[in-house]
C-alpha cells in the first residue's frame, strides 16, 4: 500500500490505527486500519443502547486496539432516521412567511394511492399550534418586497419561550433567492432564546420549491437538538477514553464529515448506515471488473440494496422519510437505496385474520432474537434460520454467543405452528421456512424496485451481497430473480464498517438554475460552479487537507416543460453539445428513449467536493487459507432446504481454511466470525483472487475452472 500524507504524520504522531464504526439496530461492527502493517482488523457486538461508546469499546476488544492508539475515528448511525421513524425529536417550532403557515400541512397535491379511500399521510413533525407566522416578503428574483420587522420576530420570541420549545426552524417563502430574511430571524431568535436550537431552511438547500425546503428545515430542527447531545457525548465518551485522533461522522451522501457540520446538519446523517457498504461494494465491483452491480446489505433490523453501474453508486437529491406514499422529504444528498424492515432481527407474528406476518417491528440488540438467550419473546427471522440449522449454534460470532436452539423452536412451534393449525414432525421446520420465504419476497421486492421499476435487466447484474444476514439469504435471492452470480466479500457481516474506513471526505452544496440549454446559460452555469467550488473549498478548509480536493460537477435537467428531471454529471469544460448528451444518455438509460426534438432546461446545479484519506487496500483484507492447504469440512450437520423440502446432511467449511481458487459445490455451509453463507443445492463456489466468494449455478459454469478438492 503506497502511504499518503495522512498515513505519515499517523505514524510520526505515534496514532497509527484508523477506526470506522457502524452502529446498527442490532448489532455495532467494527473496522480498523493498521497504517504502518496495512493490516485490517475487524470486532463485532452487540449495539449496547443504553452506552453505544461500550459496544464500540468492546468491539475493538476483538481487535486488541486501544482508542489512545487511534488517529481517526469513522462513525456511522442510524440514530437520526430512528428519531423519525419513533418520532423522538424535540419540541419544535416552524416560523414561516404570513400566509404560509400549513406548507407543512398542504404538502404536495398529489395522491400516491389513488383508490385508497383511507389514505392518509403521516403526521407532520411539527403540529399546527406550533407553527408561527411573521410579515415578510421576498420576491421570486429575490428582491425584498416587504421587509421584514425585527420587534415582530422579539415578541415573537417570547411565545416561543413560554410555549417551551427546544428546537426552531425558519423557513421563508423565495429565500432560496435571497437568504436575508431567514438569516436575520434567525440571528434574533438565537439571540433571545439561548440553548434552543435554530436552523434555517437556506443553510440547508439553496433550491426552490417551498414544501420541500420547509420540510427540511422542519426535520433537521426536529432532531438537531437531540444530535447535537448524542455526538456531544459521543466525543466525550471517546476521549474520556483517551482518544486524541479526529472524529468524523458518515454522511448519506457518500463522504465523511465533522462533527460541527453534523451537528448544523443532522439531516445529513439520515442514512448513515448504509454509506459504507455501498462504498465497499463499489471498490470490490471495480477491483473485480464488474460494471452491473447490486449492492445487497441485511443486517439486524432492515434490508437495503442499491446499484452500482461502472464502479459509482448514484445519490440522490431528495430523500422521503417513510416513504414517497406517505412520509416526507428532505433536501440532502443521500444514496440512492431502497430499504425495507426484513432483518435478521425482524418478529414473525399472526394478524387478526390468522396470517403470517413479518416486522417491521424488530428484536434488536434488546432482547434480540430468543435464539441470543437475553430475554426476547418473539420469534424471528434469526430464530427460523437457527432452527433450520443454517446458522450454527456454537459457532455464531465465533462462539461468543451460544444460541438456544430449542427455544427458537419452541417459540415457532407455540406462536406461528400451532395458531396456524400446521401439526407433524416437520410442522416447524415447514414454518420456519416459510418465515424465510416471506423474507425472500420482501427483499427481493426491494431488488426489483432498484432494478425493474428504473428500466434495469435485473439478469445482467451481480448480487454482491453482505451483512450478517446477506450471504445467509443470497442464493434463494439470486434463484428466485434470474441473477446467474453473487460475490460474497470477506467479512461481510462487518463489511460496512469496512467501506466506512475507505470514505472520503465529502461536502454538497447545490442552487436553484432555471435556464434552457444555450451558450448564455452554459456560461452562466460554469461561472456558478465556479463559485460553489470556491465555496466548497473554504468550508473544507478547516476541517480537512484541502490540497488535494477534487471537485463533481452535476446537474438536474429535464426536457421543457416536464416536472421531473434527471440527474446527470457534467465535465469540467462544458459545451452545450456535451450537456446535452449527457442529458440525453442519462435519460434514455432512465426511461428508454430520449425526445430529440425537444429542448432540454436546467433546473439545478449540485458541486461536490472530495478529498482522499488514508484507507485499506482490498489485498489487506483477504482472509484465505494457504495454497493447497487441505479445506475438508470441519464439521457436517442437518439443514432444512427450501428446494429439498427436508434435513440434508451438510458440510460446514471454515472461511479462513479456503484457499483461493477452492471449489466447492452445494448443499454447503460457509462459516466465518461476522456471517454464514449458505450455498444453496443447485449452487457452486469458487473462492476468487481477493478471497471473495463467487457463487454460480451449477448449470451455469463462467468463469469456473476445475478446482474442486472436496
Amino acid at each position: 500500500m503506497k502511504k499518503d500524507e495522512a498515513t505519515t504524520r499517523s505514524e510520526n504522531s505515534g496514532l497509527r490505527f484508523l477506526i470506522a464504526a457502524d452502529t446498527g439496530g442490532t448489532f455495532t461492527d467494527l473496522a480498523v486500519f493498521d497504517t504502518v502493517t496495512g493490516e485490517t482488523r475487524f470486532g463485532k457486538t452487540l449495539t449496547t443502547y443504553g452506552n453505544l461508546v461500550e459496544g464500540v469499546i468492546a468491539g475493538l476488544e476483538d481487535t486488541k486496539v486501544g482508542l489512545e492508539q487511534a488517529a481517526l475515528f469513522k462513525h456511522g448511525t442510524t440514530h437520526v432516521i430512528n428519531a423519525f421513524i419513533e418520532r423522538k425529536g424535540a419540541r419544535t417550532a416552524l416560523v414561516t412567511t404570513r400566509g404560509f403557515r400549513d406548507v407543512l400541512e398542504i404538502a404536495r397535491g398529489n395522491r400516491p394511492e389513488t383508490f385508497n379511500l383511507r389514505y392518509r399521510r403521516q403526521d407532520c413533525l411539527i403540529p399546527r399550534r406550533y407553527r408561527y407566522e411573521v410579515t415578510e416578503r421576498i420576491g421570486g428574483d429575490g428582491t425584498v418586497i416587504q421587509s421584514l420587522d425585527p420587534a415582530e420576530v422579539t415578541q415573537l420570541a417570547s411565545v416561543l419561550r413560554e410555549a417551551g420549545i427546544e428546537a426552531v426552524a425558519v423557513s421563508l417563502l423565495n429565500a432560496y433567492a435571497n437568504p436575508a430574511h431567514e438569516e436575520q430571524v434567525a440571528t434574533i431568535l438565537s439571540a433571545a432564546l439561548p440553548g434552543v436550537y435554530v436552523t434555517t431552511g437556506t443553510s440547508l438547500s439553496r433550491e426552490w420549491m417551498e414544501y420541500e425546503r420547509t420540510s427540511t428545515a422542519a426535520a433537521n430542527a426536529f432532531v438537531g437538538a437531540r444530535m447535537s447531545d448524542y455526538i456531544e457525548g459521543f466525543q466525550s465518551e471517546l476521549t474520556a477514553r483517551n482518544f486524541a485522533g479526529r472524529f468524523y461522522l458518515a454522511s448519506s451522501g457518500g463522504g465523511v464529515i465533522t462533527a460541527r457540520t453534523a451537528t448544523e446538519q443532522p439531516i445529513a446523517l439520515v442514512e448513515s448506515g448504509p454509506v459504507g457498504g455501498c462504498i465497499g461494494a463499489a471498490s470490490y465491483a471495480t477491483a473485480l471488473d464488474l460494471p452491473s452491480v447490486i449492492a445487497f446489505d441485511m443486517g439486524g433490523t432492515t434490508a437495503k440494496c442499491a446499484l452500482i453501474e461502472d464502479g459509482r453508486f448514484d445519490v440522490v437529491g431528495t430523500y422521503w422519510v417513510g416513504g414517497y406514499e406517505r412520509g416526507f422529504p428532505i433536501r440532502t444528498p443521500v444514496l440512492d437505496i431502497v430499504e425495507v424492515g426484513a432483518g435478521g432481527g425482524s418478529i414473525v407474528w399472526i394478524d387478526d385474520n390468522n396470517r403470517m406476518r413479518l416486522g417491521p417491528k424488530s428484536a434488536g440488540s434488546d432482547p434480540g432474537p430468543i435464539a441470543f438467550g437475553r430475554g426476547g419473546t418473539e420469534p424471528t427471522v434469526t430464530d427460523a434460520n437457527v432452527v433450520l440449522g443454517r446458522i450454527g449454534s456454537s459457532s455464531f460470532i465465533g462462539g461468543k454467543l451460544s444460541l438456544d436452539v430449542e427455544a427458537a423452536r419452541r417459540s415457532i412451534q407455540d406462536k406461528i405452528a400451532s395458531p396456524l393449525g400446521y401439526t407433524g414432525d416437520d410442522a416447524v421446520d415447514r414454518v420456519a421456512q416459510g418465515v424465510l420465504d416471506m423474507a425472500n419476497v420482501t427483499m427481493a421486492g426491494a431488488i426489483k424496485e432498484i432494478t425493474i421499476e428504473r428500466g434495469r435487466d435485473i439478469r445482467d447484474y451481480t448480487l454482491l451481497v453482505f451483512g450478517g444476514g446477506g450471504p445467509l439469504f443470497a442464493s434463494e435471492l439470486a434463484h428466485d430473480l434470474g441473477i446467474s452470480e453473487i460475490v460474497v466479500p470477506p467479512h461481510p457481516g462487518a463489511f460496512s464498517s469496512l467501506g466506512m474506513l475507505m470514505t472520503e471526505a465529502r461536502r454538497d452544496t447545490s442552487k436553484t438554475m432555471l435556464g434552457g440549454l444555450n451558450a448564455e446559460t452554459i456560461e452562466k452555469v460554469a461561472d456558478e460552479f465556479d463559485a460553489m467550488e470556491r465555496q466548497l473549498a473554504e468550508m473544507m478548509q478547516q476541517e480537512f487537507d484541502v490540497s488535494r480536493i477534487s471537485y463533481i460537477r452535476e446537474a438536474d435537467m429535464n426536457y421543457v416543460g416536464q416536472a421531473h428531471s434527471v440527474r446527470v454529471g457534467l465535465p469540467k469544460n462544458l459545451s452545450v453539445a456535451g450537456a446535452k448528451a449527457a442529458f440525453e444518455k442519462e435519460y434514455q438509460l432512465r426511461y428508454g428513449h430520449t425526445n430529440g426534438n425537444l429542448d432540454v432546461a436546467f433546473v439545478a446545479i449540485r458541486a461536490g467536493g472530495i478529498v482522499p484519506t488514508a484507507r485499506p487496500g482490498l489485498d489487506a483484507v483477504k482472509w484465505v487459507g494457504p495454497v493447497g492447504s487441505d479445506y475438508s469440512p470441519h464439521a457436517h450437520r442437518e439443514v432444512y432446504f427450501s428446494q429439498t423440502k427436508a434435513r440434508v446432511v451438510t458440510p460446514v467449511y471454515q472461511r479462513d481454511r479456503l484457499p483461493i481458487g477452492a471449489l466447492v459445490e452445494g448443499p454447503a455451509i460457509i462459516e466465518e466470525y461476522s456471517s454464514t453463507t449458505i450455498v444453496g443445492t443447485h449452487n457452486r463456489v469458487l473462492v476468487g483472487r481477493l478471497g471473495e466468494l463467487r457463487i454460480t449455478r451449477i448449470d451455469d459454469h463462467r468463469g469456473i475452472a476445475s478446482h474442486d478438492h472436496t
